[in-house]
C-alpha cells in the first residue's frame, strides 16, 4: 500500500514488489524528487508526473483506493486469494 510520500529506496526495493500494489489518491510516489531528476538528467519533469494517478495510468500499480475504503478492499482481496488458516497437518 503506497501512501504519501513513498520515495527513494522504499519505492524501488519494497513498494513495487507486491503482487497487488495499491495506492492512495494523490499520493506522492517517486524514486527521486523532481529537483534531483531535473538536475541529474537536465530535463524538465512534468507537473503531476509523480502523483499516484499518473503512475496508475502508466500501469505501475493496481487500484487507487481511498483510505476509508481500504479495509473492505483488503478483506475482499484476502478472500479472493484464499487466505484461510492452515490446518494442523500442513504445519
Amino acid at each position: 500500500i503506497l501512501t504519501s510520500p513513498t520515495t527513494g529506496g522504499v519505492t524501488a526495493s519494497f513498494g513495487m514488489l507486491g503482487d497487488v500494489i495499491i495506492a492512495e489518491p494523490n499520493a506522492y510516489i517517486a524514486f527521486a524528487g523532481k529537483r534531483v531528476i531535473e538536475q541529474t538528467l537536465n530535463k524538465t519533469v512534468p507537473d503531476g508526473s509523480q502523483a499516484a494517478e499518473y503512475s496508475f495510468h502508466k500501469g505501475l500499480f493496481d487500484p487507487i483506493i481511498p483510505r476509508n475504503l481500504l479495509k473492505g478492499v483488503l478483506s475482499e482481496l484476502f478472500q479472493l486469494h484464499g487466505f484461510f488458516p492452515l490446518k494442523n497437518r500442513y504445519i
